[in-house]
């Protein structure tokens, strides 16, 4: 499984060294509510505790989806209470990226009405449909096309994710054909795997379209001539993490190409393959569930509910220490000899 994940660490100009150094010191990171996914569906934390983490950690907002927190999600909430969130984010100086499962005209619609209520910045989707790769292209191309005619003021940044399915040439291809400059992509550190992708050559092909990033460290599982993949705590799988952001903070010249960069602590959460590596052209997806972490026994709950906490506490912690090691290795390149990867 080594050899499908490896890494060859480039070497920088000084120019490049000197971009890492600063854009590592002010990486702009967001608190995602799936890092606290099992305690949302347990009704432990609200939408306003994750404001909270984002503003008492110095985070730049949050990622929350739609459907976070189960009866108490935003989908559910009246105009009431997303002005008390709305205010509460602006209190605490923080942004608010929402995110969709699927790509069809209610789901955006729903999306673009709670973003307008919250002031929202950024809209997530992917798609979520079954049949050959080709139709999902094609439906995916449709479904967002419409955005002009959902956002006519281009309030919202939209990004299109790799979820699992398709490729990124394939990701590329809807966003071109699409024709939207408000489109973007966002780059999942593992969800390529199930596509049967490696993580770099994702980003290589996706590189010149992402605007927003999901954090996150997985095990390579192998199965049935595909990959699929089982996150966890971030510094314990198999993925290049600094590696992958040094290549993201890298992207954009003069700015950083990249504006969000979310905490997707995923520990336990299983995503079985959907390529294969024996698959007919125009292989077909079958339809799958929106993403969900397995619960624990009743006995597990709240050691795990403590626990889901504390890995959050802990990626972001992680993070910040691979900002240092790029730091340190972009530092190598400005004065010689240049002799290891960190």
């Amino acid at each position: 499984m080594k050899s499908i994940l490896n890494q060859t660490w480039p070497e920088l100009s000084p120019a490049q060294a000197r971009r890492l150094i600063e854009r590592s010191q002010r990486i702009p990171l967001y608190a995602h509510a799936y890092a606290f996914h099992l305690n949302f569906r347990s009704n432990r934390i609200a939408i306003e505790d994750l404001l909270g983490f984002a503003r008492d950690h110095r985070l730049r907002g949050i990622k929350i989806h739609l459907d976070d927190g189960e009866a108490q999600s935003l989908r559910h909430c009246d105009d009431a209470r997303l002005q008390v969130l709305h205010s509460l984010a602006q209190q605490y100086g923080l942004e608010i990226h929402l995110e969709v499962s699927a790509t069809d005209r209610a789901e955006l619609e729903t999306a673009v009405r709670v973003g307008r209520a919250l002031a929202a910045t950024s809209i997530r989707c992917y798609p979520r449909y079954a049949g050959r790769v080709s139709e999902i292209i094609d439906w995916t191309i449709h479904d967002l096309r419409r955005l002009k005619e959902l956002d006519p003021h281009g309030q919202f940044r939209f990004t299109l994710e790799q979820h699992e399915d398709l490729r990124g040439e394939e990701l590329v291809r809807i966003v071109e054909a699409v024709g939207n400059p408000r489109l973007g992509l966002l780059f999942d550190f593992a969800n390529m795997l199930n596509a049967r992708e490696r993580p770099l050559d994702a980003l290589a092909a996706m590189g010149p379209w992402i605007s927003d990033v999901h954090i996150k460290d997985a095990q390579l599982v192998t199965e049935r001539n595909g990959w699929g993949h089982r996150a966890c705590r971030s510094g314990q799988g198999e993925l290049p993490m600094a590696l992958l952001l040094m290549e993201l903070l890298l992207l954009g010249d003069e700015q950083p190409q990249v504006v969000a960069y979310g905490l997707e602590e995923e520990v336990d959460y299983y995503a079985p393959p959907l390529r294969f590596a024996d698959e007919p052209a125009d292989p077909f997806i079958p339809w799958r569930d929106v993403s969900e972490t397995e619960m624990p026994e009743p006995g597990e709950l709240e050691h795990r509910l403590a626990q889901e906490r504390q890995d959050a506490r802990g990626q972001l912690h992680h993070v910040q220490g691979l900002m240092a090691r790029l730091r340190r290795y972009a530092e190598g390149f400005l004065a010689e000899p240049r002799t290891e990867s960190p």
